[in-house]
């Protein structure tokens, strides 16, 4: 970049200008021209062609453009000098002025004899001053001669005139009004280069940090206020002296240069304003978004701990149960409904809402995000408010249906004791109950029982419709048998203990008895599998409950059509097990070590683990939301399962894990025999599944990318670092923020691209976080280079592309994690310049050598071309990669880039080139 060239001040020859061999009086010509005089100096020899040649340059850039186009005026006073030291002066004058030259008056030596000379010299030597312009020698006894040429207000006392002249006043004028431009440029340059930081400022995404960039970015802008002022302070000051020169006396009117120094002043003070208000309007516009940015992780904040509320309170409500066996129970559950409508975070939700709404009204940057929450909370609000209207309406239906029931009669059978009923006494007291009970019975009219049956038949309990159903018999067969036992004394009933509660029976083939410790490994892994394959056949029962017409009415409504969510890919993973691989299991009972090729044969098979593992969360959050619902629990019920459903969901992902530690425990009792090497192929296969099934649940979190992922090749690695940027092109903030500030990316690393990604935890459902990754950049492989060693850190590593045109510094957590890294992208390049070379083996090496140079040049290589050696000598093999640095192939000229390459090692082998030289350099 050129370096700006800075103008002549005064206070670069202050010095010069004090000695006063010539000045800018402020003087004019008739027709406007500027005046330079060189007054009487005796040791004007003595200065020196640098000073004096500053000391011009700088006079004549004082006037403005217009009046030095009409060119200058110089007025040599030599009356007290000799003629000799005039000529000099004025050849010096011809030599090195820089401006235009309109007129040249020379006030001659005041004696006789020089008188003389000079008239004579100037008639012979009138062309040697190479002057283009009038040169007038004037006799200081006829001083009114020069007054002929300029008017005496034009000119200083010592040449008779009566312009006002201070020298040192003039210096102290000239070098405050430098200084004040330089000032009002740096304060200019420090507000602009502000509002650049402050327009490229990423806004927080927490309330502390977006509260501590607004502190930070008002107390740089109130001292960037304060100078402003004091800059704004110091012009009017400098204006202040300027005029008041002018009103000493009356009389006194600026000359010229004086009423430009004036308008200088004024105008950089009205520069200075310009830019204040610029930089006030845009500074009221960043405040305002910061203060709204403060506003939005406020809602946002309130937002998330309102929603886990409303969670929370729905999800209680939905487990609040609408049915109950008594009116107590009935009672207690209506006050506990009447508890979650009275809490506050309802209250909270809308209160929240309404701020939304008034976030919205007040022009907010950020409604689209806004909008939806408020639209959010005000659903689960209306959820919710819904929801308990209906289980009111249900509980109380339930309660005036108990209440009937009592009415009726059929909680007076159910008061009735059996022990009671054993003797005599007891019998005939309970008869007497019932006798009298059925005497009324018509004016209770029981048979309104049937009639709230079927009205209100799916909010009633199974215990009570049996109740209701079989009340009329009930009381008749009670009758019955109360008569028998008051006329006859009966042998007391005993109770029965239940029969305990059986877990579903299973049979299994019987297993060869272990007899070393790898059978018994075997054994377990047979046996654990048939069981595991047992319970994928319960967990599909559940799935065939879903079509069974007698219990739809069980089925809650978020379940509904939702059954390949809450199962995945179960049947498939259950008859993949079923049909082979527990077969295959089986036929290896005999030979344990060599189970290994079990799992080497169905590789492939057992990647349906993956999209079994995607599909969990979302089975999941369903569970969350409808799990306790009476349908489950009349499935438990009916399978004489112990666990709950979601226990079983859970198998595949234990299952699948427990493979691996399986076949370490295989491994350790089989070292050195048959089939080892198999057990290590499968352990790492198994390995790499789980290593996939892991990565698979990172990439379904990929948010923002705009292609599809299944095209980028198999996903190799994933994980969070620290990254910096240092890249050529672009803003300067990206070089500074790859010195100080790293950025924390997920990276994601593919067969054809390298994503990175920004890691977000968010909780769903108020349960816990879950993480999703929000796309940033993208850089395909078949562009990407590595360093693997970065100085001043063992844990960083380089990715760069296009030639280091982008760099990215990457700082792994662990060495070995940087290892991996490193090592699984070398094997990607690796592969990549294998294929490479393939396809350079059918281009000939007779090709253009211009096309050679472009390929070289695309690479950044320097070349000559008498270095290098004859093509058709070319018998070398390709140079290998040095050990720290790798890089894709070019996606261009491969064919020329491998010919080129061995070019470049036949001048390695023949000392053209150092091939140290290029170690460091971005592709060798």
């Amino acid at each position: 970049m050129q370096q700006e060239i800075r103008p002549l001040l005064a206070v670069d020859i202050i010095e010069q200008l004090h000695r006063q061999f010539a000045l800018l009086s402020g003087g004019r010509g008739k027709d406007g021209s500027p005046i330079i005089t060189f007054p009487e100096f005796p040791g004007f020899n003595e200065v020196s062609d640098e000073d004096f040649v500053n000391v011009v340059t700088y006079l004549t850039s004082i006037p403005s453009m217009d009046a030095a186009s009409i060119g200058f005026i110089i007025i040599l006073d030599r009356r007290k000098d000799k003629w000799n030291s005039a000529i000099t002066s004025l050849a010096r004058i011809a030599g090195s002025f820089p401006g235009n030259l309109q007129l040249v008056l020379v006030l001659k030596p005041s004696r006789l004899l020089q008188r003389a000379i000079a008239d004579f010299s100037m008639r012979l030597h009138r062309d040697d001053f190479k002057l283009k312009v009038p040169v007038s020698m004037l006799l200081s006894v006829w001083i009114l001669n020069l007054h002929g040429y300029i008017e005496k207000g034009q000119l200083t006392c010592d040449l008779g005139g009566t312009l006002d002249y201070c020298h040192s006043q003039w210096i102290h004028h000239r070098t405050a009004i430098e200084n004040f431009a330089l000032t009002v440029k740096s304060t200019a340059q420090m507000l602009q280069q502000f509002g650049t930081d402050l327009a490229e400022t990423e806004l927080p995404n927490d309330v502390q940090c977006t509260k501590d960039l607004l502190i930070t970015h008002t107390e740089k802008h109130d001292k960037l206020k304060d100078e402003l002022k004091l800059a704004i302070k110091q012009g009017n000051t400098l204006l202040s002296c300027i005029k008041d020169q002018a009103s000493k006396t009356e009389s006194h009117i600026l000359n010229p240069d004086e009423v430009e120094n004036q308008t200088t002043v004024e105008r950089l003070l009205a520069q200075l304003d310009e830019t204040e208000n610029a930089f006030e309007q845009f500074w009221s516009r960043h405040h305002l978004k910061l203060e709204q940015c403060l506003q939005l992780r406020h809602f946002e904040q309130d937002f998330r701990e309102v929603k886990v509320s409303l969670d929370g309170l729905m999800e209680t409500l939905l487990g609040l149960s609408d049915t109950g066996d008594c009116v107590a129970r009935m009672e207690h559950l209506l006050a506990d409904l009447k508890t979650l409508e009275d809490k506050e975070s309802l209250e909270k939700a809308q209160l929240h809402a309404q701020h939304g709404d008034q976030l919205i009204q007040s022009n907010h940057y950020a409604v689209d995000s806004i909008r939806p929450k408020c639209v959010e909370l005000r659903r689960i609000c209306d959820d919710f408010s819904n929801g308990a209207k209906k289980k009111r309406d249900v509980l109380t239906k339930s309660l005036e249906i108990h209440k009937r029931i009592d009415e009726s009669g059929v909680y007076l059978l159910a008061s009735q004791a059996v022990d009671r009923c054993q003797t005599q006494e007891g019998a005939e007291g309970a008869l007497q109950d019932i006798e009298c009970y059925m005497n009324t019975a018509k004016e209770q009219q029981l048979s309104h029982l049937k009639d709230l049956s079927s009205q209100y038949e799916i909010i009633l309990s199974e215990l009570v419709k049996v109740q209701m159903k079989s009340n009329p018999k009930m009381f008749e067969k009670r009758h019955t048998s109360l008569k028998k036992l008051s006329a006859k004394q009966t042998r007391p009933v005993q109770p029965v203990a239940p029969r305990p509660e059986s877990s579903p029976k299973r049979t299994s083939p019987k297993t060869p008895q272990p007899t070393a410790p790898s059978d018994h490994i075997m054994n377990e892994l047979i046996e654990t599998e048939r069981l595991y394959v047992e319970e994928h056949l319960w967990c599909i029962g559940y799935a065939a409950a879903l079509d069974d017409p007698e219990l739809f009415y069980l089925i809650p409504p978020s379940l509904e059509n939702k059954k390949e969510v809450l199962f995945g890919n179960l049947p498939e993973i259950y008859k993949f097990h079923q049909k082979v691989f527990l077969k295959e299991l089986e036929n290896s009972a005999e030979k344990p070590e060599l189970v290994g090729t079990c799992f080497l044969k169905q590789k492939e098979e057992l990647q349906i683990y993956e999209k079994y593992c995607q599909n969990k969360p979302r089975s999941e959050a369903l569970w969350r939301q409808c799990g306790d619902s009476l349908f489950f629990q009349e499935c438990q019920k009916r399978l004489d399962h112990k666990l709950s459903l979601d226990a079983y969901l859970l198998k595949p992902v234990q299952r699948i894990t427990k493979y691996q530690l399986m076949l370490k425990e295989m491994l350790k009792c089989s070292k050195n025999s048959e089939g080892t090497a198999e057990l290590e192929e499968a352990l790492a296969t198994m390995l790499d599944i789980i290593k996939s099934v892991n990565d698979s649940m990172h990439q379904i979190a990929i948010t923002g990318f705009e292609g599809n992922l299944n095209d980028l090749g198999k996903l190799l690695m994933q994980g969070s670092f620290n990254v910096w940027t240092d890249h050529k092109k672009g803003h300067s903030k990206v070089k500074d923020l790859a010195r100080f500030k790293p950025m924390q990316r997920h990276l994601f690393l593919y067969h054809k691209m390298l994503l990175f990604c920004k890691k977000r935890e968010e909780t769903s459902d108020g349960h816990e976080k879950s993480p999703s990754y929000s796309f940033k950049h993208s850089l395909k492989m078949s562009s990407v280079g590595i360093t693997e060693n970065v100085k001043g850190d063992i844990k960083k590593f380089e990715i760069w592309y296009n030639g280091r045109e982008e760099v990215y510094i990457v700082q792994a957590p662990l060495m070995e994690v940087k290892n991996t890294w490193v090592s699984e992208i070398r094997k990607v390049l690796t592969s990549q310049l294998e294929a490479c070379r393939g396809i350079s083996g059918q281009i000939s090496p007779s090709h253009d050598l211009s096309l050679i140079k472009t390929c070289l040049t695309c690479y950044k290589l320097p070349w000559r071309k008498h270095d290098l050696p004859c093509k058709t000598k070319i018998i070398c093999k390709l140079p290998m990669i040095t050990e720290n640095i790798y890089h894709a192939p070019m996606r261009y000229f491969i064919g020329v880039f491998n010919f080129a390459t061995k070019l470049l090692f036949v001048c390695r082998c023949k000392h053209i080139f150092t091939y140290g030289r290029y170690n460091n350099d971005s592709h060798f």
